[in-house]
């Protein structure tokens, strides 16, 4: 081309585009959990420092005593080749010097849970711990702060004076951002400072790398702990500083452990009834505001409502007991005695009623039961197990006369927490398999059966098939080349699959001189994968698109059966003796 600039050849070919997939952006990369990706992590883990003496022992207590309350918890030894104890997680060092213990379970804590939790809780296994108390304490702390919280302790010859350490003995609190300030100086923490107290040496540790000293409180909130005394009885320990207590050392063996236990267990029931108590006395006097008054109040205040059924076949009925016998038994029996958790249900409703009527009625009367005239209980599900209860007793003034009188007293136990269960996902789109046994009795059943089989799921294409047993005894199996006594049902069988030119219906064949429905659910699912859903029914049933979706939401693999209380009418044959039968409707 003409000009002094430098042209573009017409040959060359223009240069190529880029690649489309250079221009897409690849996927980014996705956590295993959503947890892990947002960023959430647990509340709290609890380490227990044990060793070789007090593993079966005293970290057992522990962990029966702690574990209902806090799910993680990971036990720590220098045992190499320890037995784990039932339901505890085992960590082993291989070193059982107390120091080595501790930065070793520093080092275990930091690599696999320090991306977990907020609050790591170290504690010894001669130490008790109120788990109710320890979640409230973490729950007004906040994450974001450097805390190493327990109780306070001069260094042993120290120079500087107000540096102190956590007392290891009443367990100490860290928080996750001072452990991950803490993990590169643990090593040399290791070499330079010396000391035979782990707890100690941790308390150096932190205060010569990050200058933090233990607290005994944080943003307002105490660690309260308490020293016992040698020989002491819990039952006898009273005052304040006990029972706010969030640990107790020295714990000296297992059964001091449960007896603590019970304790505080105590404590904190008496504190929650005066709770329910005073939040009682709360709606009472908030009722009056109300436009029903005290009309619309329940009994016990605070407590749901009876359930109010709205037709005959929803009320719940009463069971008649005495102190001896029941009169509505599982077996169908009229009268059975009571045996069991049934028989201690009473006693300790019975005792119960006792104590309430004298903690009301004293000191002006004092009563004792004579006799159980009449008891009647009955399970709510929106409230709990109620009771009335007809007590003869014998009531006694203060003066010390004495009269026999009945009372009629209602008691109610009320549902205590209700948990959630998980419980595997189930959808309405299983296909349900029918399995339906048939005798030479109940061929004169089955074209009706067929006939609500097919409008009530092939018309409707719903998800299910089905599979039927012809059950031959010897005698007819014998003759089954000559005269086939089902012969009627395959050829109605045969009829089915032209209407429904899509469907197959199988059969199988099987001999036996008692059926059985444990060897015919055994030859069929053998033929069938594992995952199957099976519904057995009889050629009585009539099978509708709800009790098949029924089925499905109700009957979990691995987990759980199903078995549907139908609506059952008496035997047509005995009912209509000869007469034409009424078409069925039930289902």
């Amino acid at each position: 081309e003409g000009g002094g600039g430098v042209g573009r050849d017409r040959r060359t070919p223009p240069p190529l585009p880029l690649s489309l997939s250079l221009l897409i952006p690849s996927p980014p990369h996705r956590t295993r959990y959503v947890q892990t990706e947002l960023g959430l992590r647990e509340r709290l883990l609890v380490a227990v420092l044990s060793s070789k003496v007090t593993l079966n022992t005293l970290a057992v207590a522990v962990n029966r005593t702690v574990a209902p309350h806090i799910a993680h918890l990971l036990y720590f030894t220098g045992l190499r080749s320890a037995q784990t104890p039932h339901g505890m997680t085992l960590v082993t060092h291989g070193d059982e010097r107390p120091v080595w213990l501790m930065y070793e379970t520093l080092h275990y804590l930091h690599r696999h849970a320090g991306s977990g939790y907020d609050w790591f809780f170290l504690m010894r296994d001669d130490t008790y711990a109120q788990a109710p108390r320890l979640q409230a304490l973490i729950s007004h702390l906040s994450i974001n702060q450097d805390v190493y919280l327990g109780r306070a302790e001069e260094f042993i010859g120290g120079d500087d004076q107000q540096a102190r350490f956590c007392h290891g003995g009443f367990g100490y609190l860290l928080s996750r951002s001072l452990l991950l300030k803490l993990h590169p100086y643990l090593d040399s923490c290791r070499n330079d400072i010396l000391s035979v107290r782990p707890d100690e040496w941790l308390g150096r540790c932190i205060v010569d790398f990050l200058g933090i000293s233990c607290a005994s409180q944080h943003q307002g909130q105490l660690y309260p702990t308490y020293e016992l005394a040698k020989n002491a009885d819990p039952e006898k320990e009273e005052g304040q500083g006990f029972g706010e207590a969030i640990t107790v050392h020295p714990v000296t063996e297992a059964s001091l452990m449960y007896r603590l236990h019970k304790r505080f267990s105590r404590i904190r029931l008496e504190k929650t009834y005066q709770e329910i108590e005073q939040l009682q006395v709360q709606i009472r006097n908030l009722t009056s505001l109300l436009p029903a008054s005290e009309a619309g109040l329940t009994w016990p205040i605070g407590i749901s409502a009876p359930f109010v059924p709205k037709s005959r076949l929803e009320v719940i009925g009463w069971e008649y007991f005495t102190e001896q016998h029941s009169f509505s038994c599982p077996s169908g029996a009229p009268k059975c005695k009571l045996v069991g958790a049934g028989k201690a249900d009473v006693s300790d409703i019975l005792q119960a009623a006792l104590e309430q009527l004298n903690r009301r009625h004293q000191p002006q009367l004092r009563f004792q039961r004579r006799q159980l005239l009449n008891g009647y209980r009955r399970f709510d599900p929106s409230r709990g197990m109620e009771y009335q209860l007809d007590l003869l007793l014998e009531a006694t003034t203060q003066r010390g006369h004495r009269h026999l009188l009945a009372k009629r007293v209602s008691l109610l136990r009320p549902l205590s927490k209700v948990e959630i269960l998980p419980v595997p996902h189930v959808t309405e789109a299983t296909r349900v398999q029918l399995v339906v046994p048939l005798t030479v009795q109940g061929l004169d059943f089955l074209g009706s059966f067929l006939d609500t089989f097919a409008m009530n799921s092939l018309d409707t294409h719903d998800n299910a098939r089905l599979l039927l047993l012809f059950i031959y005894d010897p005698y007819d199996a014998q003759r089954v080349g000559q005269v086939d006594v089902f012969a009627g049902a395959k050829a109605m069988v045969a009829e089915l699959e032209k209407r429904y030119t899509e469907v197959r219906i199988p059969w199988v064949s099987v001999k036996t001189e008692v059926p059985s429905q444990v060897k015919l659910m055994d030859v069929v699912s053998k033929k069938h994968p594992v995952d199957t859903l099976f519904f057995l029914v009889g050629v009585w049933t009539e099978v509708t698109g709800q009790v098949l979706n029924h089925c499905r939401m109700n009957a979990i693999s691995n987990w759980q059966v199903f078995f549907p209380v139908h609506f059952q009418e008496f035997n047509p044959v005995l009912t209509y003796r000869g007469e034409q039968a009424a078409s069925s409707s039930s289902s």
